[in-house]
């Protein structure tokens, strides 16, 4: 059918497309009222996003990983697999993965942040010289609090406040986090087992055959270009995990496997997530080694992987493809991450791609997709 539509001769059509509208609506005179009610709309859209985050986010990444894996069922579909059982496949493989390294990383992390307090003592040993600037404003808070006692010599009463202990929120976290994860692979499953059949009820729903066409064109190329950019940007991500992994290993940093796969997911995040995890290894370094220079050889490492990756091998591999203006990228990991955390920073330049597309096919919104771009 979706062939069909694109081969189809152009007919006359029997009403205006939304687009043309659209465009009609934003040529004209726009008032306050209008302007008012377009900023509403947007502040309650972002603020339903904001609020609804746990229930938005598992949708997000099901639609971007079946973006991702469609093309895979589609192949095993070739080999005579239906979808549903192909589906199947790749979901209990995205599990399986997930599982073995959860059980591979568990004991590593646990020992490390069971090992914190004893690190930061060690921290504070090496650092005695940063406590006088410390001691200084402690001895100022403790005039404030002399200049603040009422006149009968009576203390001003405290107010106690009652919060979540680290252990509550941690499980409130990861039950939240379960939670997500059970309805994303089912979703993902559903996605992947179902095919095309959600994209032709779409374009059955739409009036008119130009947006039957527009419609066809956005989901291949959403799909063509986000599974390519994350299928991309994943090979490279491991092959730099591995490269710091054996790097570290030489330097001699433990649990060199765990700092590896961390790497990974930071680079997911564009100029803040190298950032991050140059921090991350930084102390990690200065931890393990007590000498200066030994410890700085560790963030030097992932330095030293990373610039050659990030100017040479990504542009390389992806050249001009999903190319987004670096001005904007920062904004959208801004915007999403304090939006939806962490997992909104590492969503904000696949959201940000599709957004672009959308933008590229739309008239109106042509000028917005051009000032994403960065050719």
């Amino acid at each position: 059918m979706l062939e069909a539509i694109r081969e189809e001769p152009a007919e006359e059509e029997r009403s205006r497309p939304t687009v043309t509208r659209l465009r009609e609506v934003l040529q004209g005179p726009l008032d306050v009222k209008s302007l008012s009610l377009t900023g509403l709309f947007v502040l309650a859209a972002f603020y339903t996003l904001y609020l609804g985050r746990s229930f938005f986010l598992p949708i997000v990444l099901s639609f971007l990983l079946s973006f991702l894996f469609s093309p895979v069922v589609r192949w095993l579909k070739k080999l005579r697999i239906p979808e549903g059982l192909g589906a199947a496949i790749v979901v209990l493989s995205l599990l399986g993965a997930l599982g073995l390294g959860v059980y591979e990383l568990a004991v590593p992390a646990y020992d490390w942040m069971e090992s914190a307090p004893r690190s930061l003592r060690k921290v504070e040993s090496k650092l005695r010289g940063l406590k006088k600037p410390v001691q200084t404003m402690s001895k100022a808070t403790e005039q404030m609090e002399k200049m603040t006692k009422v006149a009968g010599g009576r203390a001003p009463a405290k107010v106690t406040v009652i919060t979540e202990t680290l252990g509550q929120k941690v499980f409130s976290q990861a039950t939240e986090f379960v939670a997500g994860g059970v309805v994303m692979f089912i979703l993902l499953y559903f996605l992947l087992a179902s095919g095309e059949r959600f994209l032709r009820k779409l374009i059955r729903a739409l009036p008119s055959l130009s947006d039957k066409k527009r419609a066809v064109d956005i989901a291949r190329q959403i799909e063509t270009e986000v599974s390519t950019y994350l299928a991309t940007i994943t090979l490279i991500n491991l092959v730099l995990g591995a490269a710091i992994a054996g790097a570290l290993s030489l330097i001699g940093v433990p649990n060199p496997l765990l700092w590896g796969v961390l790497a990974v997911f930071a680079n997911y995040i564009p100029y803040l997530g190298p950032i991050a995890m140059c921090v991350v290894l930084a102390m990690v370094g200065f931890l393990t080694f007590n000498d200066l220079g030994h410890a700085l050889l560790v963030p030097g490492a992932y330095i030293g992987l990373h610039l050659p990756e990030s100017y040479l091998l990504t542009p390389l591999v992806l050249g001009r493809r999903l190319t987004l203006n670096p001005v904007f990228i920062f904004l959208g990991l801004t915007f999403w991450g304090w939006l939806w955390g962490i997992t909104g920073a590492v969503l904000a330049v696949p959201i940000m791609v599709v957004f672009k597309i959308f933008c590229d096919h739309s008239e109106p919104l042509a000028p917005l997709g051009e000032l994403l771009g960065n050719s």
